[in-house]
Parts: structure tokens; C-alpha cells; sequence
């Protein structure tokens, strides 16, 4: 099929702000068009529909019943992320699903495993692999640049309030989210640092609910520890006022560098940095969702165009989106257990 088919020809499954991101992405990328979208909210489908001149269908199985149709980008709410995916799958459609990939590492496996089977594509949004800096950190590590890595450092200190939870029902739920901040806003920025550090293989964990009326946590802290060795502490919270942007530190035994907000602000590294150095960016996502660009959703869905018709490497399949997912969940069992978890 990827060596007869040239186009992509996507159907939507959510209409709200992800969705618009992800229109906007496929809108963006040559051989890429929207078909079709739907939602539970008919007057969503249709407003989106007309925005990016596709149909509004009236179900998810109208889409998935289109044989001109051959992916489809699941934009719902996490807790329907396994079994939409899934029904996707069945239906003989190539995936792109909104992170997290599902709730539970199990059922992650299970789409994984669909996928290989059925020789579908399987792709997990994790835009943020794509700025310029995570790129050229992640080359710097390949190529030895930092010598040995010793540690690293991700701090999320962001601020959503209760009535960013109020809007929706299953924000924060244990079977809508599947956890709290971690599951919503962290996990971009533990991919990012698995990304860079490499294999998580085990995890101490706390989290805790402090401020927002929610039944997951709103602040979380833990120690990781990677293949190799190098250790990395997260620290994060969505009640922080103010909010910080993003920051991560990276050490290796041939110097530092400092990431915030997709720009390198430190680089003491003895071979040159191939992007400018400058100072953080306003516009963070930190303090508001609608912060995030569209940019490297473009970029993602340019690597899976990319892949699909030239068999370039996809840089976050259902492997890749399982990773973060596995470290949050150990995070959550750490937690409660009181214990070190092996991964």
C-alpha cells in the first residue's frame, strides 16, 4: 500500500483546539489533505469542516467506512485515545494519535502490536522532538560531544487553573486523562528527555494533588535513572505562580547545556553550537495552552509524509509514544508504592 498510494487523505476524529492543530498541520504539508472530520459535537465538525474546506461527517464510522480515507488523526480526549486508535486499526487505516498514545503502557503494546500486524502505520504526536535545539542537542549527544552524560535536569513549572479543569469533565481524571498534570502537560517533557538522555531503566516517584479539585496530581517529582548510568530529577507542578517556561539541563563530562522554551540559552560544550544561542521566547504554552505553535506540528506531520511515501525514518512511532507513557506510569506506581520501579 505505502508504494501505491502517494497521498495521504486524512479524516479528523475531534474538532476542537488539537484538532484545528492538527488541520492546520495536514493543510500545511505537501500530499497531505483533510478529507473529513467528525465529533461528538456536530456544530465543531462542521466548523471545522468548513475552515479547511472538508466534510463534516455525522460519526466516527462514517470515516472510518471511507475508502478514499487511508489515516486518520485522532484529536478526542486521552481516555478514547486506545480504543479509537484501535478501531482505526481494525478498520484498515494508518494512525496518527494525539500523545498520550493510550493511558496504560498494555494497551499501548496491544497498538503496537495491531499495527505491525496489520502493516499499518502507528505515529504518536510528540511535536516538540522537531524544534531546531532538541535536534541539534540530541546530534550533539549522538556524535560524543558531551563525553559521558552525567545527569539532566526538567523543570515544568506551570500554571492551569481550576477553571481550566472546569471546562472539561475529563481533564485530570484517572479515567479521562489517566492521571493529572504528567499524562497532560509533562509528558512532552519527559520525551524530550528520554529523547536526549536515551533508556529509561528505572524510576523513583512522587506526586501529589496540593491546590486543583482534580483526582490526578497537579505536582510531581522523581529521580530517573538511564541506561548507562546518567540520572535525571523532574520537577513539576501546575499550580506555580508565576509560571516558568520549560528548562532542561543537560550534563555531560565535556560541559552543559541549557534548553528553555526550544531555545538553547547555555552552551559550554567545546565544539560550536549550530543554532544561535539566545534567551527564552515568550508565547510558552506554560500559562496557556493556546501558546504552542503550529510549527512543529508541520514538521511532525512533514516526517510522516516523509516516511509514508519515501520510507524515511519516522521519528515517533508507537515505540517512541510508549516511552513517555511507561515513565509516567512508573512514576505513578513509584508513588504508591513507596518503591524503585524497574522498567
Amino acid at each position: 500500500m505505502r508504494q501505491m498510494e502517494k497521498k495521504l487523505r486524512f479524516g479528523i476524529l475531534g474538532c476542537g483546539m488539537v484538532g484545528r492543530y492538527h488541520a492546520t498541520a495536514i493543510n500545511e504539508v505537501e500530499d497531505c489533505t483533510l478529507v473529513a472530520c467528525a465529533s461528538k459535537s456536530p456544530s465543531s465538525a462542521r466548523k471545522l469542516a468548513e475552515e479547511f474546506s472538508a466534510d463534516a461527517r455525522a460519526s466516527y464510522d462514517d470515516l472510518l467506512s471511507d475508502t478514499s480515507i487511508n489515516f486518520i488523526a485522532i484529536c478526542t480526549p486521552s481516555g478514547n485515545h486506545y480504543e479509537n486508535a484501535r478501531a482505526a486499526l481494525l478498520a484498515g487505516k494508518n494512525v496518527v494519535v494525539e500523545k498520550p498514545i493510550s493511558l496504560r503502557p498494555e494497551q499501548a503494546d496491544s497498538l503496537i502490536a495491531l499495527a505491525e500486524e496489520k502493516g499499518l502505520v502507528l505515529c504518536t504526536i510528540s511535536q516538540t522532538r522537531f524544534s531546531d535545539a532538541v535536534q541539534v542537542i540530541h546530534e550533539a549527544v549522538g556524535k560524543g560531544w558531551f563525553g559521558k552524560m552525567v545527569s539532566a535536569q526538567l523543570m515544568m513549572r506551570y500554571m492551569r487553573g481550576q477553571d481550566y479543569y472546569d471546562q472539561a469533565s475529563w481533564r485530570g481524571s484517572f479515567e479521562g486523562e489517566g492521571g493529572g498534570m504528567l499524562m497532560n502537560q509533562g509528558i512532552h517533557g519527559i520525551d524530550v528527555l528520554c529523547y536526549i538522555m536515551g533508556r529509561p531503566v528505572s524510576v523513583m516517584g512522587y506526586k501529589a494533588t496540593r491546590l486543583r479539585n482534580i483526582e490526578g496530581e497537579d505536582t510531581a517529582a522523581a529521580a530517573i535513572e538511564f541506561e548507562g548510568g546518567a540520572l535525571a530529577v523532574v520537577d513539576a507542578t501546575v499550580c506555580s505562580s508565576p509560571s516558568f517556561t520549560k528548562k532542561f539541563i543537560f550534563c555531560g563530562e565535556r560541559g552543559s547545556v541549557v534548553l528553555e522554551n526550544d531555545v538553547i540559552t547555555l552552551w559550554t560544550l567545546p565544539e560550536p553550537c549550530p543554532v544561535r544561542i539566545g534567551s527564552a521566547t515568550a508565547g510558552s504554552s506554560s500559562s496557556d495552552p493556546r501558546g504552542i505553535s503550529t510549527e512543529y506540528h508541520i514538521r511532525q506531520y512533514r516526517n510522516l509524509r516523509n516516511h509514508f511515501i519515501n520510507g524515511e525514518r519516522l521519528l515517533v512511532d508507537g515505540v517512541q509514544g510508549k516511552l513517555p507513557l511507561s515513565v509516567i506510569s512508573a512514576i505513578y506506581e513509584s508513588s504508591d508504592s513507596g518503591k524503585r520501579v524497574i522498567l
